[in-house]
């Protein structure tokens, strides 16, 4: 039922709509561009932190850290945000896209450039961390930098994953399938990575993400892996009110269904830190992203009215469920509590909602 469902709605959007014209991408900046060498970084704080508050209290006897904080646990979130503790791999910081609203400007004072901790050190702190942290774990590695800016630092650290059978590798990358990393992931399949892709609109991409590789190529990327054996997850996010959006968001999804089925769909709104509008305004970057803001604050910087956000998530929702996609395998990011709640949505505190399993 679900199947025929999915493809009678994709088969009526195909008659009613032509596919929209990816983006030009000669002028996105290549991934062999990148020449800056690997060094050190170990003191950069995550972006985020300075504006969460402690929700917890750290035990004495609990270790949140491995590598002198390679492996570093995330456990800023405030108590109004619906989010909980995950674990970063810090392996690199910046990125090479430069998206107009990215937070990672808040990591080294608007320094996107990306920068590489030497692979020795980062392969010593995971022995660390898969003999200290008995849970089973996610490793994100998306955090901090686009996982997939260095293949060949990443498939390095994708095979350490590999050695061992109970912690697993988020990848998040906005690389489509032109990037290195696709033939180098399809070699072999490994049972403990995780591949998931940040998708936008075409004309969202467009305006904010310009360097970045189009949407239809991140969709094919994912396609390729999916169909390989890998969980392959999507992040949308964030997703801007621009005119028209429902029309722009309706043909990603049925873009993406088109495509493959992913494993889960993580949805989010645009988040507006201090550090991140500071330093994006003092990059000459288009600020026109922050119109779309409340004068509200919340746990997580500046966000959209609540009324808009949850408009967004309500339709979201509804068209992935119209696909026949689960309910319980959408989440959204760095929400608040209110929210999860008023869409009567259920989460569990202090855990990550996006990448739980």
């Amino acid at each position: 039922m679900k199947t025929s469902r999915r493809l009678a709605a994709l088969k009526a959007w195909q008659t009613i709509r032509k596919r929209r014209r990816e983006i030009d991408h000669s002028n996105v900046r290549r991934l062999d561009e990148i020449l800056d060498t690997p060094n050190q970084v170990v003191t950069i704080k995550h972006p985020e932190s300075g504006s969460a508050q402690h929700s917890v209290q750290k035990l004495s006897t609990t270790i949140t850290s491995y590598g002198k904080g390679i492996v570093s646990q995330f456990d800023k979130t405030p108590p109004s945000i619906a989010c909980g503790r995950f674990w970063e791999l810090r392996w690199a910081f910046g990125c090479p896209f430069n998206c107009v609203y990215c937070y990672l400007r808040g990591t080294n004072k608007g320094n996107m450039k990306p920068r590489y901790i030497k692979i020795e050190y980062v392969l010593k702190a995971l022995d660390e961390a898969f003999e200290g942290i008995k849970e089973p774990a996610i490793f994100n590695s998306g955090e901090l930098s686009d996982s997939w800016m260095n293949p060949d630092i990443m498939i390095q650290i994708i095979d350490k994953f590999d050695t061992q059978r109970k912690h697993r590798l988020l990848t998040l990358t906005k690389c489509g399938s032109r990037s290195p990393m696709v033939p180098l992931l399809l070699t072999k399949p490994r049972k403990q990575t995780i591949t998931a892709f940040s998708i936008n609109a075409p004309e969202v991409a467009r305006r904010y993400e310009r360097s970045a590789p189009p949407p239809g190529e991140r969709i094919e990327a994912a396609r390729l892996l999916s169909e390989a054996g890998y969980d392959t997850r999507l992040r949308i996010d964030p997703i801007f009110p621009i005119e028209n959006c429902r029309e722009h968001y309706r043909d990603l999804l049925y873009s993406i269904f088109s495509a493959l089925e992913p494993n889960r769909i993580i949805l989010g709104t645009p988040r507006g830190l201090w550090k991140t509008i500071m330093f994006a305004k003092k990059a000459g970057v288009d600020m026109s992203w922050t119109s779309y803001f409340s004068e509200e604050q919340t746990g997580w910087g500046k966000k959209l009215p609540f009324p808009v956000r949850k408009a967004i998530y309500e339709f979201m929702y509804d068209q992935l469920i119209s696909l026949g996609f689960e309910k319980s395998r959408i989440s959204m990011c760095k929400e608040e509590v209110a929210m999860w709640k008023e869409m009567k949505l259920n989460y569990t505190p202090l855990t990550c909602s996006c990448y739980r399993s």
